[in-house]
């Protein structure tokens, strides 16, 4: 891109029309984003540790019953949920689109001595596998993949499911979403970021389509030095309850209940999100 592109840019892109997520594949991308998992300073990767050890409390305890099981992590990120898991007695796999996550969460394993597995995979091609007691797919990561391509990780994930199994969803509710689409446009200069490690401008975009309730955000981000400009996008669905109730029916799943959070706490209750725990 160059500038004159980025003043023609359109101004109502379509839904997932300029990508599909932004390069969590790229190796470069990926190392930066493994340091915004593992930062503290900040929730907009990975949850805090602390805020993690409550949520896993909350799954070992209400959602396993503290019984030894049999876990699937879908984007699982650097493994910061299985580890953890494992360190309660569980076997875990996880399966994750980035390379960096993936590795740091294998040597982690690894070092650790945990029964963790871990695949770098797109969650729409990856094989699940079977038998699992518990399948989950958090911090609203469903509603970033299109309708059809949902569809298809919660059915692949019904039939990996162990008979009386559960799934744990982590989703955005469809307020915080829409909320997303309304953003007003951005701009900031780092020396370096999450998109460049080298000084550059982040412009940031916010759509919000009506017709297919979907939200999407587009960066260009403009290299300092040479003044070259990439761009790329991310879309995010959103859904009701009753479209979670009648997608996830859908599907073959059933006992559907809706949560505040990962957690009977109330201080942890974050209004963006709704957890759903149903059975196969």
């Amino acid at each position: 891109m160059n500038l004159i592109d980025i003043v023609n840019r359109p101004l109502n892109p379509a839904p997932w029309a300029e990508g599909e997520k932004i390069p969590w594949d790229e190796p470069e991308f990926s190392a930066r984003m493994l340091h915004e998992h593992l930062s503290q300073k900040h929730d907009a990767a990975s949850r805090r540790f602390s805020t993690i050890d409550q949520h896993v409390a909350w799954l070992h305890h209400t959602i396993l019953a503290s019984r030894p099981s049999h876990i699937l992590d879908l984007g699982c990120g650097p493994g910061l949920y299985t580890s953890r898991l494992a360190q309660l007695g569980h076997t875990c796999v996880g399966i994750d689109f980035s390379p960096a996550s993936i590795a740091y969460a294998q040597a982690s394993a690894t070092a650790q001595q945990q029964h963790c597995r871990y695949l770098q995979q797109d969650l729409r091609r990856a094989d699940f596998g079977q038998g699992y007691d518990l399948i989950m797919l958090i911090y609203g990561e469903l509603n970033t993949f299109r309708p059809n391509d949902a569809k298809l990780i919660l059915q692949k994930a019904q039939q990996a499911l162990a008979p009386n199994g559960q799934l744990v969803l982590e989703v955005h509710t469809f307020a915080a979403v829409q909320a997303m689409g309304k953003r007003p446009p951005t701009w900031v200069a780092p020396v370096s970021g999450l998109f460049s490690s080298q000084p550059h401008l982040r412009l940031s975009e916010d759509f919000w389509d009506a017709t297919q309730n979907a939200a999407t955000r587009r960066y260009i981000v403009i290299d300092a030095a040479s003044g070259q400009a990439t761009r790329c996008a991310a879309s995010m669905q959103a859904y009701t309850r009753a479209d979670y109730h009648g997608l996830l029916t859908a599907c073959g799943f059933t006992d559907i209940v809706f949560y505040l959070a990962l957690s009977d706490r109330a201080a942890l209750v974050d209004g963006d999100y709704e957890v759903i725990v149903c059975r196969v």
